[in-house]
């Protein structure tokens, strides 16, 4: 390849290229001369000490070990010698700098093969004793405690389809028939630019498409998975644009694509909307995604009461600070916190989700707040909310389940269901959708025809 300007590395030159007009000993040669030393050549003893060396030293350890230039007065001993200690102190330090880096890597590698063992484990145990007898087991105190630990990628997403069941009866069929719809509107609105059917508002042909399209591009955009031309992007279009179909009473709600995508990459296409749906009609995701601010207020101020409970300082920080939980609420409980904390996290956080219901994400929100209390406790009201809004990516998972653990979801001897239910009962004019009645554990309601 031809280069076209002189380089060098460390402790040595790059080849010349091609059109190099001059060496380094030319230059030096060339400055020798202008100060008049061209006429002096070194000794043959000073000259000697150099005659292997092929260039000039350019790094401070090569200042270290070799003699100076012939024109500069020669070291002393005892400089010499400082010399050579300071060297041989560096190259100590670089090699305990390297050691410390290969224990390092070995420890990671070690709980890695442990972890990997672990999961390994696991996943006998849920595929040969847990599934076979789900009904029977899946409340048992050894399953939970296997639960929390997380589930192997292998069986995760069997294990939440069948927490999240399927109240709805939601069949692989009736997948395929909103599907059909769903495609069969958005030929139509880009052939024609309007919708056929009357009854379709502006805001549905927004929410199938514009906003839809926006939001995918949007969602884990660092996995590149589910972005225009990646392999999951039609898949996500899919499953979103049928439930806009299936309930056009709640339509879609900016958040719905990561809970979607994430269930995406554990689930089969239509097993992933069957559970989509279903965990979108339980009540706490349909308080917020049909943003019934009622009920979102209730739900806040009985989130507010666990966290003065498990967090009283923090909390008189919040409030002093006219911080509203709102402000950092909203975003995780839309996203089941999956925009909010690293995927492998997040998932972690769906599995016990799946086990415990809606407790276990408010329980995870004041875990946050109790991993990183002694640092909000520092910040301002727009520092604390810019932080809560975009979490460390570096959140070591042990420390935050740990955390976790260690919130008390009790109140005045009121679990959280008590807690939120006294809430829900102080709505004296309750809306005819059917929302409050859910909480009592009702059959949920058919989605309207379509």
């Amino acid at each position: 390849m031809v280069q076209s300007a002189p380089g060098w590395k460390l402790f040595g030159k790059v080849p010349l290229r091609e059109n190099a007009q001059k060496d380094s000993k030319t230059i030096q040669q060339e400055y020798e001369a202008r100060m008049g030393k061209a006429a002096n050549p070194p000794s043959q003893s000073q000259h000697g000490r150099r005659k292997n060396l092929e260039f000039e030293p350019l790094s401070t350890t090569a200042l270290i070990l070799e003699d100076r230039p012939a024109n500069l007065p020669a070291k002393s001993a005892e400089e010499a010698q400082r010399h050579r200690q300071e060297y041989d102190e560096m190259v100590a330090e670089a090699k305990k700098r390297e050691l410390k880096e290969a224990q390092r890597k070995k420890k990671l590698m070690k709980e890695r093969f442990k972890q990997e063992e672990s999961i390994a484990n696991a996943m006998v145990i849920w595929n040969t004793e847990i599934l076979p007898n789900w009904e029977n087991m899946r409340h048992t105190r050894r399953v939970r405690e296997l639960w929390w630990q997380g589930l192997p990628p292998s069986v995760r997403g069997k294990v939440w389809s069948l927490a999240i069941g399927n109240e709805l009866n939601i069949t692989h069929e009736l997948y395929e028939i909103f599907l059909s719809r769903a495609k069969e509107r958005w030929r139509s609105l880009s052939e024609t630019g309007s919708e056929n059917d009357a009854e379709a508002s502006l805001a549905d042909r927004e929410s199938s498409l514009d906003l839809i399209k926006l939001d995918i591009s949007r969602t884990f955009p660092s996995l590149f998975i589910f972005q225009k031309g990646g392999p999951y992007h039609d898949l996500l279009h899919s499953v979103l644009g049928a439930y806009t179909c299936y309930r056009p009473d709640v339509g879609y709600v900016q958040g719905m694509s990561f809970i979607a995508a994430v269930l995406i990459l554990n689930l089969e296409e239509a097993d992933a909307f069957i559970a989509f749906a279903n965990l979108l009609n339980k009540p706490c995701q349909m308080a917020f995604f049909r943003v019934d601010h009622d009920l979102m207020l209730k739900y806040f101020a009985a989130f507010e009461v666990f966290f003065e409970e498990n967090l009283p300082r923090l909390f008189g920080h919040f409030k002093s600070s006219n911080l509203t939980p709102d402000l950092y609420l909203i975003d995780w409980i839309f996203t089941l916190y999956s925009k909010s904390l690293p995927l492998d996290l997040a998932c972690r956080v769906w599995d016990v989700f799946c086990r415990d219901g809606e407790e276990y994400l408010f329980r995870t929100g004041l875990g946050i707040l109790r991993l990183y209390e002694e640092v909000l406790l520092q910040m301002d009201f727009i520092h604390i909310a810019q932080f809560l809004t975009r979490l460390p990516e570096d959140i070591v998972p042990e420390k935050l389940f740990g955390c976790i653990a260690a919130v008390q979801m009790l109140s005045g001897n009121k679990k959280w269901v008590q807690s939120i239910t006294r809430h829900l009962k102080w709505d004296l004019n309750p809306k005819p959708t059917g929302e409050q009645d859910q909480v009592q554990s009702t059959a949920p309601p058919r989605p309207p025809a379509h």
